[in-house]
């Protein structure tokens, strides 16, 4: 049977309504539900998911924000395209920023920051299972306790002018059959180095975590194309 672009929106949650509506649009985006190009029209989103077009017009401005959607002057928002040149540049900045914040991480940690590293495995571990926008949630939250232990501040606000792309490919990456899995493991792999303070390693490790995310980004493209 053919999944819903959309599904109406449950209020047994604690999420204010304008937030479950933005994660039903984004996850909708990600998932290729709504295509890229798609117009996004107000009154048929709010149908769908049950709710008034306040809450959906709400959602698209931040969506529009995080990189998902496009305004196109007179015409209305759509859903935005990704073009391989900016996954390359992106990722070609993240994998040395990335590369560099593990390395600085191996040297700077405090014991106390390698507990919440530990702790964040085991958080992202236990959730795999659970809904996407948690394990999303957990692995942004595992990049930025690494980011915080760079002790370099100049670095978490280049890494951070990136996040919103970063958040997009991400989302679209770990939708990837197995990928969360796979990265779960190379998690692993960095924790371990840079808890023994092995600096090249950790940044090695790092720079292949951010390549093996993009070829599975890459990948879910092309199903999406085929």
């Amino acid at each position: 049977m053919k999944q819903p672009r959309l599904v109406p929106i449950k209020l047994d949650n604690y999420k204010p309504l304008r937030e479950m509506v933005f994660e039903s649009l984004r996850e909708a985006i990600i998932l290729g539900r709504l295509k890229p190009g798609e117009r996004l029209m107000e009154i048929q989103l709010a149908e769908e998911m049950g709710v008034s077009r306040t809450p959906v017009r709400e959602a698209i401005r931040k969506l529009e924000l995080e990189g998902f959607v496009v305004m196109v002057p007179r015409k209305g928002a759509y859903v935005a395209g990704i073009s391989l040149k900016d996954i390359a540049d992106v990722f070609e900045v993240r994998a040395a920023l990335e590369g560099l914040a593990a390395g600085l991480a191996a040297e700077r940690i405090t014991e106390e920051e390698m507990d919440e590293l530990e702790r964040s495995l085991l958080k992202i571990s236990t959730g795999v299972e659970e809904d996407f926008n948690a394990i999303v949630e957990g692995d942004s939250s595992f990049h930025d306790l690494i980011y915080k232990a760079s002790r370099n501040q100049r670095l978490v606000s280049i890494i951070t002018h990136l996040k919103e792309q970063i958040h997009r490919f991400r989302m679209t990456s770990l939708s990837q059959p197995g990928r969360t899995k796979i990265a779960l493991d190379e998690h692993k792999m960095i924790v371990e180095a840079i808890c023994d303070r092995n600096v090249e390693l950790a940044q090695t490790l790092a720079r292949e975590h951010v390549e093996n995310a993009e070829q599975s980004l890459l990948n879910a493209l092309r199903e999406e194309g085929s």
